[in-house]
């Protein structure tokens, strides 16, 4: 799916309340962290977002001088920077800056690397990454993986699945072939972010503001205690160094 198609196919209606945790609407009178939204940090350059093969390649220099002082593989800050410059050349009033993507990552998979696993130069993640079983145990929720085959007759559970933590249902819904391998994978670092950066804009409308930010990020998990995490780590990045 091209970027345009990307940022326009996150309307979806119903898709919105599957990804991670839950949605919800904002409601009056919650309160607003300090610090939201968190800085912009450095500005991605200018590239050919519908450039053939990888155009997340484009960045590579930009992401490689940070990389190593932000302690972010550079293929991930090339994912992470280029799903932001596609959200400013198609929905420029969503205002998504590459740290919150950033942020997101550190906090779900740490940007790809959780549990010893690696990101190829096409940007797929392996071992794959998986979250817990979504079971209804342990303070998680009960989501169903409506497509999964259960061999023992259980009930199939969902679980997170690769370095954005989508979960089955809303990856069949939102997401894209951001590296034009011809595969749309939730275990591709590029096809994530991209995926995720399309959800966020879709969620959170405007994320230069801070009602905008806090919808975004209450959309991709309900819980102000991640939106604080991702705020922190976000800011990190903004400033140049990881916390």
């Amino acid at each position: 799916m091209s970027p345009v198609r990307l940022l326009r196919a996150v309307a979806v209606v119903g898709a919105a309340a599957l990804l991670l945790a839950s949605s919800c609407s904002w409601q009056l009178g919650t309160p607003i962290p300090e610090g939201v939204p968190p800085p912009p940090g450095d500005p991605v350059p200018k590239i050919d977002t519908y450039a053939e093969g990888r155009p997340a390649d484009q960045l590579h220099q930009w992401a490689a001088e940070r990389a190593p002082a932000l302690n972010i593989p550079v293929a991930a800050l090339e994912a992470y920077a280029y799903a932001a410059r596609v959200a400013e050349v198609e929905n420029p009033d969503c205002n998504l800056a590459w740290t919150t993507l950033a942020g997101i990552g550190q906090v779900e998979s740490h940007h790809g690397t959780y549990r010893g696993a690696a990101i190829g130069d096409n940007g797929d993640v392996r071992p794959p990454i998986r979250g817990v079983l979504l079971d209804g145990t342990g303070g998680n929720l009960e989501i169903m993986d409506d497509e999964a085959v259960s061999h023992d007759g259980d009930v199939p559970f969902a679980r997170a699945m690769g370095p954005m933590q989508f979960i089955p249902e809303t990856w069949r819904l939102y997401g894209v072939d951001a590296n034009n391998d011809g595969e749309i994978s939730a275990d591709n670092m590029d096809d994530a972010a991209l995926s995720a950066a399309g959800y966020l804009c879709w969620r959170g409308k405007d994320l230069a503001t801070p009602r905008g930010w806090m919808n975004a990020l209450r959309a991709y998990n309900q819980s102000d205690q991640y939106a604080r995490l991702v705020r922190d780590w976000a800011t990190a990045y903004a400033n140049g160094h990881p916390l």
